[in-house]
């Protein structure tokens, strides 16, 4: 369990009836349990000393009630009676001492403790019971002390988180890390925006969560419900229910139950988050998208599964085995406006109406990340075609970029990569195919492969290399023998079409070939250097367009 509690160690536990046992002021009587063993984990809210025939009348429930069992009826009947009123009324357990009236407890007295699952503990040696009060009264003052001090430092922890404008992510986390325990805020139709885990992994924490959280009723105010136990609260917007934040139970361990503590965590964590919905406008939806995006993208989920089960728990179907990455860029409109913000508003409406399952967020400045989940049988262009036809509308001057389609979420990853090596591949004002709205990996040809290493020194270095002494022999002469390089290599090597798109004569294209080769060292027949000054001469063109 997480040890990150406000005061430094694990969250207070109340004493029980085990812990009150196994004081060296009890065992010193040799107690033994006759009745009851399970339930030895009740807490224990004070010790009550009696020699009534109807101590009930004087208990409030969760008392240890200690007695030599001089009070106790000498009928059936009346025994039943008197432990039917202290199960009634919820004591902890009764302590009789087997050293002045009795020596065995009375067959009555066991069977009725045992009907009540009410501990029943004998003494075989006799017990200051004053002083088993002293000793258990002093630890329960000093729980609440405790509690006290931890309360205070839980409220103050809130208060500093609601003064500097934390956000839903910052709320949640000091939650878990107070508690110890897994907490999940979601919203009103079941889709777990943020999860903290505690102790688990996300995918235990969020498998199959819209079906546990469904069978998980309402918790107003703070509440234990559902099969499985969960602490959950409302969290509110603007005077009505938004969602919900979840508290979960320690899958082992002692910390399976919930305690005070808990709950008041739980409460201020809902009311931290109410003023943090206030104060940060951006539907947390689409921050939720936005940040499963990025972990998908840069691939920090600690598994496969992981990703799997947060993706599932935000409503996108992952058994679909058929996923699209796409990017968008956009730049900058008039001043004031956030073309970005607004295109992302745009395209998460867009795709909800439409019914098409979809992560969508801001991947970087400008830059939008959507994740298509398509059905086995559905084609993806003309989804992608409304998608951006929604885009342009917004930003008009969009570029949409698209990987290829994987088969595992776990790959969404490298559908990113692909979509943005299309990004990076489309120089500004780049055409459109006639038939589509988006860029591909299709598209990329040898230019648009050097407009995206333009910027490496050794694409610079070779081109350099290659062509400058030809560059710098026109510059100095006055000579053209760049652009007939040029016409040369465009007609594959023959000189009768080359001469004729330079506009010149035969000879003369034979004269400045015979000088191209003797400054370059070259030979122009060779279809290999050919080549390699194809590729510097597109790769200057690409250097000096951009």
């Amino acid at each position: 369990m997480n040890d990150s509690h406000p005061a430094g160690q694990g969250p207070i536990r109340p004493l029980t009836v085990a812990d009150v046992l196994a004081l060296p002021v009890l065992t010193a009587g040799q107690p033994q349990v006759v009745t009851g063993l399970r339930h030895l984990d009740r807490p224990v809210r004070w010790v009550h000393i009696t020699e009534l025939t109807d101590p009930a009348s004087f208990l409030k429930g969760g008392e240890l009630v200690l007695t030599t069992g001089m009070p106790l009826p000498e009928d059936s009947a009346g025994v039943r009676r008197y432990v039917d009123e202290l199960a009634g009324i919820g004591a902890a357990a009764l302590v009789i001492e087997l050293v002045r009236r009795y020596h065995r407890p009375p067959e009555a007295l066991v069977d009725a403790c045992h009907v009540h699952g009410l501990p029943l503990v004998t003494l075989a040696k006799d017990v200051n019971f004053l002083e088993v009060t002293q000793v258990v009264h002093a630890l329960l003052l000093g729980n609440q002390a405790d509690v006290m001090r931890r309360t205070q430092r839980i409220h103050e922890a809130f208060t500093s988180l609601t003064l500097r404008g934390a956000g839903p992510e910052d709320v949640v986390r000091a939650a878990a890390e107070m508690s110890g325990r897994t907490v999940v805020l979601e919203n009103l139709v079941h889709q777990a925006l943020i999860c903290e885990p505690s102790a688990t992994t996300v995918e235990e924490a969020l498998a199959d969560w819209e079906q546990r959280s469904r069978a998980t009723g309402p918790g107003d105010p703070a509440a234990i419900c559902g099969p499985e136990g969960w602490l959950t609260a409302p969290v509110e917007y603007q005077g009505e229910r938004w969602g919900r934040v979840a508290m979960l139970p320690a899958r082992t361990g002692d910390g399976g139950a919930f305690g005070p503590e808990d709950t008041i965590v739980l409460e201020r964590t809902a009311m931290a988050l109410t003023v943090a919905r206030l104060i940060h406008s951006t539907p947390w939806e689409r921050g939720a998208h936005r940040n499963a995006l990025r972990d998908l993208v840069e691939q920090r989920h600690r598994s496969a599964q992981d990703a799997v089960a947060r993706c599932s728990a935000l409503g996108l179907p992952t058994d679909r085995g058929r996923y699209l990455a796409t990017l968008l860029d956009v730049s900058s409109g008039q001043r004031g406006k956030e073309p970005g913000a607004e295109l992302e508003t745009r395209l998460f409406e867009e795709l909800r109406t439409a019914g098409i399952p979809a992560l969508v967020g801001e991947l970087a400045p400008a830059r939008l990340g959507v994740l298509l989940a398509l059905r086995p049988s559905q084609p993806w262009r003309p989804v992608l075609e409304r998608l951006c036809d929604a885009a342009l509308g917004v930003a008009p001057q969009a570029v949409v970029s698209v990987g290829s389609e994987v088969g595992e979420l776990a790959d969404a990853a490298r559908s990113f990569r692909e979509a943005a090596w299309v990004a990076e591949a489309t120089p500004p004002g780049q055409p459109l195919p006639l038939d589509r709205s988006f860029h591909e990996l299709s598209d990329i040809g040898l230019r648009r492969l050097l407009y995206a290493l333009r910027q490496d020194t050794r694409l610079q270095d070779y081109t350099e290399r290659q062509l400058s002494r030809l560059i710098d022999h026109d510059t100095n002469h006055g000579t053209e023998l760049l652009a007939t390089l040029r016409h040369y290599l465009e007609a594959a090597g023959n000189k009768t079409t080359a001469a004729r798109r330079g506009g010149l004569s035969r000879e003369t294209m034979y004269q400045r070939l015979r000088t191209i080769e003797r400054l370059l060292d070259c030979d122009l027949e060779s279809g290999a250097q050919r080549t390699e000054l194809h590729v510097a001469l597109t790769a200057l063109d690409v250097l000096r367009a951009h």
